[in-house]
């Protein structure tokens, strides 16, 4: 698993959306790495870590590499996916998780709504052609281009800069990046078998969490993906909540002033 390092103090560890890699943290990276350790990896299969070689279990790999890293306790910051990492592993290893902040998170268990699919697959999945998207998700052709590109920028549209929005509601480095790095997960994904992923189901258990929390809402996200911000806002005790007005699925890249100063004041508080 690739990794960043840097910084001393209390440890905190940034989760990846799905949609990214690592290099989503970098503003995150560099603003909290004066007083604190800040690690940011790539998942198995993702950005610069090796493919997966079996089952994908993001939590425990989540915990395996702190193990390595010789990390007792730290605060995880996961967006997307890396959100619903980072409950996963609060769930099972609650004493090792001082803190969460849930970033458009994701949630395991959780099913997304029958209107958010289907516009996934207008905007998004359409276009491909059906037959060769599906050849692409089985790792079975040879993968055009032309495609990826098509794909990510689809992606980046409806996701990144949120279903309201258009390509030029964002920053140009911000869009530079968002493309880049969605592109890169397609590549990798669509140029293998399918992996087996294997997660708790926590949208049930969200009582159980003790560790302090904060959520991080996009209000331009995807209405879908804002809907699980409101659920862990409800049912985490104690959880607070922040809305970004006019900001997409990865606040961290699109807002990092904003994302920076909300962190800061959450880790004074902790730490």
């Amino acid at each position: 698993m690739a990794y960043d390092e840097v910084g001393e103090g209390p440890a905190v560890v940034l989760i990846h959306a799905g949609i990214a890699d690592r290099r989503m943290w970098r503003h995150q990276r560099d603003a909290l790495s004066d007083r604190y350790r800040v690690i940011g990896y790539d998942w198995r299969g993702y950005g610069e870590s090796a493919d997966p070689a079996g089952e994908l279990v993001h939590h425990e790999d989540l915990l395996r590499l702190m193990d390595g890293l010789g990390v007792e306790r730290a605060v995880l910051v996961g967006d997307s996916m890396g959100g619903s990492h980072a409950v996963e592993a609060a769930l099972v290893a609650p004493h090792r998780v001082a803190g969460l902040v849930l970033i458009s998170s994701g949630l395991s268990g959780h099913q997304w709504p029958d209107d958010m699919i289907a516009q996934a697959r207008e905007r998004v999945h359409s276009t491909v052609p059906a037959d060769r998207l599906a050849r692409y998700r089985s790792g079975t052709a040879e993968v055009v281009p032309a495609d990826l590109d098509a794909f990510a920028r689809a992606h980046a549209l409806w996701q990144v800069a949120g279903p309201d929005r258009a390509m030029d509601d964002l920053d140009p480095e911000v869009w530079e990046l968002a493309f880049a790095m969605i592109r890169r997960v397609f590549e990798r994904s669509w140029n293998r078998r399918p992996v087996t992923e294997r997660h708790l189901s926590a949208k049930d258990r969200l009582q159980e969490i003790t560790s302090p929390t904060l959520v991080i809402n996009g209000l331009s996200d995807v209405p879908g993906i804002q809907a699980v911000s409101d659920l862990l806002t409800e049912k985490i005790k104690g959880a607070r909540r922040l809305d970004l007005p006019a900001t997409g699925h990865l606040p961290p890249l699109e807002r990092p002033q904003e994302v920076n100063a909300a962190l800061s004041s959450f880790l004074d508080d902790l730490c």
